[in-house]
This record gives C-alpha cells, structure tokens and sequence, in this order.
C-alpha cells in the first residue's frame, strides 16, 4: 500500500503540515503513516482531517509561556510545557477531532527510542490515550524533555533511533511511498556539541542510548541517501518532497513559519499528480 514517511524537527515540520494540508484538499489519505517526533505529531491531525489545524496551534501558541518558555521547567522539566502542548491545547483550547482519527482505518506508527537498548519501536499510534502519551514519547528530545514511560519501558524521541522510518515501511512490505522530509537537499547532519553533551549525560544511566545518539549522524545521512536513491531509480513509487531551504528548529518569526507552510502546500500541489499516481 502507498505510505506517508514523516520526519521531525520541532518546528520544523510546519513544512510537513502544508503537504498534509493539500494532501486533505485534494482528498488524499494514505492508509499507513509512519513517523517520529513533531513529524507523526502533527499527522495525527491529518488523520483526523482537520485541515490547518497545525498551523493554527502555532499560530496562537509559539509565543505563549505556557507553550515554550523556562519557566515549564519547574513543572514539566522541559522548555516545553508537555502537559500544555498535549493535553491542555487538544482536550480544551484547540480541540482536536478524536471521533474522526478513530474512525481511520490504516495504520499508524509512532516510532519511540527504547532507552534500555537505544533501538527504535513503533507503537501503535489508534492506541493513543486522551493524554497523548506516545505523542510525548516520541517528542521527548534527551535534555530538552524528561522521558515518558509506558508500561515499563522508557522512551525518547523517536528520532533519535530512526529518524526517517522508510526501512520500517519496506520492510512492512511497503513499495510505493510519499516521504516528507524538513532539511533540504544539502544538509549532512554533523555531530553537535549539544548532542555529545546530552549523549554524556546519559552515559552513566542509558550507555546504549548513548551510543545510540553519537551514531545518529551517520544514520540520519544513510537514511536520507536510502531516500534519494529510491526516489530516483524508482519514481514511479516515491515522491520525495523537502523544502528548498532550510528552516529553524526552533524558529521565532511567524512570518517565517508561515513561509514554510506555504513551501510545503504549494510543493505538494506542484506534485499532485505524482502523488495520487501512487494509489494506482
């Protein structure tokens, strides 16, 4: 069946939210969406077909305290205020559709990182709780978010482990795919010092998450080369979409963000074509 690959990056997905968007306005629905972090976060209001509703949430919330400030860092222990951004804004403020997305019929992966191991697990995104526990899971960047325990397991971000699930959805047994992803064409991920900072500081208590995290760079570039390769020796099958330049993880400038939803749509639309092609 076709798929849906969504990659994270904070805000830097509002570029995924345009493709969702004409996606919605043309009638498209993948029936298997997979992806990681604020990329599957913000899918799952696509599968509730609730047009330009990530957007919006940016738009009233992305200078809002109680959204992203340091002060949530008494009560959430992140930047973030976790209970704000997934339960306060989608149970009351900006309410998201849960009768719709249960009525979806494909499947839906969210992929988390086991901190225990350091690999990647895809839970079942038609299980997510009014709370969106896995929605925090897979958005729990090391030192930015605490982790989030389900069961007894404790997770991280799911980029951290397999930043663009496509290996996932081949060997699902997918063939044709759509993969939205928030670099442009030049970016090469080079180990950060922030990243060699958090991966030290998990050192002592997740040692395989931390190694986990030093080897990312090259995986996320294997990845996005996997991507590249599928994109042009099978087109037919895989329309790979990226904005033309880049866009800041934590951007600021509305105008900016609005810019990069606008990439996104406008791309989409261009692609259209290509892209319902693949349910033939």
């Amino acid at each position: 069946m076709p798929a849906l690959i969504l990659e994270g990056g904070t805000f830097r997905p509002i570029f995924s939210c345009g493709v969702m968007d004409a996606l919605l306005d043309h009638d498209v629905m993948f029936d298997y969406v997979s992806g990681v972090s604020a990329g599957i976060t913000d899918g799952i209001s696509y599968l509730s077909r609730q047009r330009g509703r990530n957007w919006e949430v940016l738009r009233r919330y992305r200078h809002d305290k109680r959204y992203l400030g340091a002060r949530n860092l008494l009560h959430d222990h992140s930047i973030f205020g976790v209970d704000f951004v997934f339960d306060t804004i989608p149970n009351e403020l900006l309410p998201f559709d849960w009768d719709t997305f249960l009525q979806y019929q494909g499947r839906v992966l969210v992929g988390v990182t086991n901190a225990e191991t350091g690999e990647a697990e895809y839970l079942d995104g038609m299980q997510l709780d009014k709370a969106c526990t896995m929605l925090r899971a897979t958005c729990s960047i090391p030192i930015y978010f605490p982790p989030v325990k389900m069961g007894d397991k404790i997770y991280y971000d799911g980029g951290v482990a397999d930043p663009i699930p496509i290996v996932k959805s081949l060997h699902d047994g997918n063939t044709k795919h759509l993969i939205v992803l928030t670099q442009p064409d030049s970016y090469r991920k080079q180990q950060s010092r922030g990243t060699l900072l958090a991966a030290r500081a998990m050192r002592r208590r997740y040692p395989k998450l931390c190694e986990t995290m030093l080897s990312r760079p090259k995986r996320y570039n294997d990845t996005v080369c996997l991507c590249r390769q599928l994109a042009a020796k099978q087109p037919e099958n895989t329309v790979l979409l990226q904005p033309d330049e880049p866009l800041a993880s934590f951007e600021k400038d509305m105008e900016r963000l609005e810019y990069g939803y606008e990439m996104g749509y406008n791309m989409a639309c261009a692609r259209m074509d290509d892209i319902k092609r693949l349910f033939d």
